[in-house]
């Protein structure tokens, strides 16, 4: 790929479902405030932003309307080219349509694909039922969406094979680990080259650590050849009991953590590339 290969891709989850205000202040709920944040991010380096919906009380949210205010808060930054990835989750179980709604009419880059169902932080279960998944793929091939396959425990990734046998996936995939979530795999880099090494081959992947596994899987991911999710969504800190000031903040210190590796952020557009996506214009 030239000098792609000295590229990395950053994205930003801004907020994600779980973590509030009295654990950060910086976590972005209203639609401007998370819209801000994406640009901000894309400003710092960021080319993607991972987007979530919230009530105004903070709780997870699928309302359409939220998603369509956030998206076109980003969208309407004209200087802004940051490709956009919408949650198919906003909370842990949901009527399928309404998980899959703001996917179909927003047309993001793209849209989490999370492949299989884990009892969440050993407090609820996050349901990814067979049926949601095969709604799921069908419904981002139909809307020419890469999905963003969120991966938890190596089973997820056996689960992706399946559903590429079936043609309810289209290969190659786009894999996004997450490790240390309490009910899946832990933050390990034994873990993580595991992964990595039972994904398809042609596979693209990036990974991240959830809160004190953040900084070691960053590291690891960049030695390992992959490509970089931070945020408050996985980590609410900068250091040992300092909180990270926004999500800005958290993609300056991957853009750092490239340059030392002598590696550069991807452009949006470097991302589209590497990735397989296809660019959105309205």
């Amino acid at each position: 790929m030239g000098e792609l290969s000295r590229k990395r891709v950053i994205t930003a989850a801004l907020c994600g479902s779980w973590p509030t205000k009295e654990m950060n202040p910086a976590v972005p709920y209203a639609p401007d405030e998370i819209a801000e944040e994406a640009y901000n991010c894309w400003k710092a380096g960021a080319a993607i932003v991972h987007i979530h919906a919230r009530e105004a009380d903070g709780s997870p949210s699928i309302r359409y309307d939220l998603y369509e205010d956030i998206v076109n808060r980003i969208r309407a930054h004209k200087d802004c080219d940051v490709c956009i990835n919408i949650t198919s989750s906003g909370r842990e179980c949901g009527p399928d349509e309404e998980r899959i709604e703001p996917i179909q009419k927003l047309l993001p880059e793209l849209a989490s694909y999370d492949a299989g169902t884990l009892n969440w932080q050993n407090r609820t279960v996050f349901e990814n039922h067979p049926r949601f998944l095969e709604k799921l793929g069908l419904a981002l091939q139909q809307a020419n969406v890469k999905p963003e396959i969120e991966v938890f425990d190596a089973g997820m990734i056996y689960n992706t094979i399946y559903y590429m046998k079936r043609g309810i996936l289209k290969a190659p995939c786009h894999y996004q680990v997450v490790l240390g979530c309490a009910g899946g795999m832990t933050s390990t880099v034994e873990n993580l080259v595991h992964l990595k090494n039972i994904m398809p081959a042609g596979s693209t992947w990036a990974a991240c650590g959830i809160s004190s596994g953040h900084l070691p899987m960053m590291m690891a991911t960049i030695a390992l050849g992959g490509h970089l999710r931070v945020g408050l969504e996985d980590n609410l800190y900068m250091d040992r009991g300092v909180l990270a000031k926004s999500n800005m903040e958290l993609v300056e210190r991957a853009v750092k953590a490239l340059e030392l590796n002598n590696l550069e952020p991807a452009t949006p557009d470097e991302a589209r590339e590497i990735y397989g996506l296809t660019r959105k214009v309205f």
